[in-house]
């Protein structure tokens, strides 16, 4: 049977300290101990490898190749089982030791301050990563990111993707415009403007041509934007018409008072936001932090579209959260 005693992290903490400058003595004094207390300790692991790992021939001393792989890999280990104890300790406390969020752009704009706000009570550390659902979805399955909001259902093995928010398409033309409540109404604009659409490399771009397609319109392509802020922006100064979505007009408030909205029911489109998180492993975590961000979507993202037009609060959805079967 292979020899498979554990590392003793005391010995690796001397040994480390004294490969720093090859110099016993030097790391007796940093550390506070003897020098034939380091000298034990580094002999001690010697032994646990069954291999030298200081050439003790040599003046000054050198790591053998043996010394030289511990030294790279054991300051890793180290820092891990240093932070071990403080991580236990939080988590003992309901504080999770590290989080990695990603939040696709127009949650991050209009959600993501208060949000992460929220979580940081809860985290020791917080990194968030914000973008497009393509790119959001490839980070999680690659366990880049414990925890998406998107807006697109994910077909990974072990994913939850719990339904958050429907918002429905809304038509957004210059002031001045006529109103445009019917199909036959964004046939009239389509041929007085041309649409400023997203980029169709966006799931949201994707969603506006196929709503588009369903009902017979499809006007010439000439201008793509990439974030929603730009298109209201571009639609604010006369450039186009677009169809957009509350929250993404609401990434672009500073000129969503200078367009005109309209809803048009035939078109008969929504988008849907989901919260993604692995199952058996931030189940807990997820609840919370979708009941989070429903909470806000409730408050404060209402009150806001409401302070734009009143009718945009009644074109978004809050749905409960449900168990994974």
């Amino acid at each position: 049977m292979s020899d498979i005693r554990p590392i003793d992290m005391q010995a690796l903490r001397i040994f480390l300290a004294t490969a720093q400058d090859c110099n016993m003595s030097k790391a007796a004094e940093r550390l506070g101990i003897t020098q034939s207390a380091v000298s034990q300790s580094v002999r001690l692991l010697e032994d646990n490898f069954g291999t030298p790992l200081l050439n003790r021939s040599a003046r000054p001393l050198t790591l053998t190749a043996a010394g030289l792989a511990l030294v790279n890999r054991g300051a890793t280990l180290l820092d891990q089982a240093m932070n071990l104890r403080g991580a236990v300790i939080e988590a003992s406390k309901g504080i999770k030791p590290n989080l990695r969020v990603g939040l696709v752009d127009s949650f991050a704009a209009t959600c993501g301050t208060p949000l992460v706000q929220l979580l940081l009570r809860g985290t020791a550390q917080l990194s968030v990563r914000t973008g497009l659902t393509p790119n959001l979805a490839e980070a999680l399955a690659r366990r880049e990111l414990d925890l998406v909001i998107s807006t697109r259902s994910l077909d990974i093995d072990g994913m939850a993707n719990h339904l958050l928010l429907s918002e429905r398409f809304l038509v957004i033309a210059p002031k001045g415009q006529a109103p445009c409540r019917s199909v036959a109404d964004l046939v009239n604009l389509s041929k007085q403007l041309p649409i400023v659409r997203f980029n169709v490399q966006s799931h949201l771009g994707e969603q506006v041509e196929r709503a588009l397609r369903r009902v017979g319109i499809n006007p010439a392509r000439r201008l793509e934007v990439e974030t929603a802020d730009t298109l209201t922006s571009m639609v604010a100064g006369g450039i186009g018409w677009a169809i957009t979505t509350p929250l993404c007009l609401l990434q672009g408030a500073r000129s969503a008072a200078a367009v005109r909205l309209d809803f048009v029911p035939d078109l008969n489109a929504e988008r849907k936001v989901y919260l993604h998180v692995r199952q058996g492993e931030y189940d807990e975590l997820g609840k919370e932090t979708f009941e989070l961000a429903g909470s806000l979507l409730d408050g404060h993202v209402r009150n806001e579209l409401k302070a734009i037009n009143p009718s945009l609060p009644g074109l978004i959805q809050l749905h409960p959260w449900t168990e994974t079967p």
